[in-house]
């Protein structure tokens, strides 16, 4: 069996080759990490891609929170990053009622077609979870959904979490949001496969580079052996 997947985001072409040698598997690139991150210039993505041979998820979403914002702007930036070699993206858009805003995230994803993508913690914010993850499960190049199971972030989301794995119908899930090295260990207890860190691998928040260090320390917390159940 494979080992699981382990994500960092990366905000700089440092961040990016910190990250990979202390063993990250892919990376998500994002700026603006004030506004929960936003979709990183087209000078910065090349650089990184420059700088590291893993899988890039680039967000694409230029405001805060989960509205689409202005879509025409949206989609020639992501046009931009395919035509620069991006494959592999970042979104999801909802509806002031809460529900996933379908319009929306079909018109990014026609901006970059027969590309994979993760549905990004929008699904956490959703009125309702179920309903979400069904609206999109059959979008082409959908492979992830990044989730803490709780808009509050993952201490919140455990129980949720446990319920869903396995469950995904081929997605996998992707647990990140407050992610915290105790959980891990009873994540991966109850089968999840796939994490995502980022102000836990920086020394002082996110005005600080990513730490090697720190992501080897997190890459063997998530390889460590299961224990067996009885």
């Amino acid at each position: 069996m494979s080992r699981p997947i382990f994500e960092v985001i990366a905000t700089s072409a440092e961040d990016a080759v910190a990250a990979v040698s202390g063993g990250a598997d892919r990376l998500e690139l994002v700026t603006e990490m004030h506004a929960d991150g936003l979709t990183v210039p087209v000078e910065v993505f090349r650089r990184i891609r420059e700088a590291v041979q893993v899988p890039l998820r680039v967000m694409l979403r230029l405001q805060d929170g989960f509205a689409p914002g202005d879509l025409d702007r949206l989609r020639s930036r992501a046009r931009l990053l395919r035509a620069e070699g991006a494959e592999e993206f970042v979104l999801g858009f909802l509806t002031p009622s809460g529900e996933v805003d379908l319009d929306a995230v079909r018109a990014v994803l026609d901006a970059v077609p027969g590309c994979r993508w993760t549905f990004h913690r929008a699904l956490d914010h959703a009125a309702d979870r179920h309903a979400a993850r069904a609206a999109v499960a059959g979008l082409p190049g959908l492979d992830t959904f990044l989730t803490a199971g709780s808009a509050a972030g993952v201490e919140s989301g455990l129980e949720v979490l446990a319920a869903e794995a396995g469950t995904t119908g081929g997605q996998q899930l992707l647990v990140g949001g407050g992610l915290r090295a105790e959980h891990v260990p009873g994540l991966r207890a109850v089968g999840l496969d796939a994490f995502h860190v980022g102000g836990a691998v920086r020394v002082a928040g996110w005005e600080s580079p990513v730490d090697a260090h720190r992501v080897r320390i997190w890459r063997d917390l998530i390889d460590a052996p299961v224990p067996a159940t009885v």
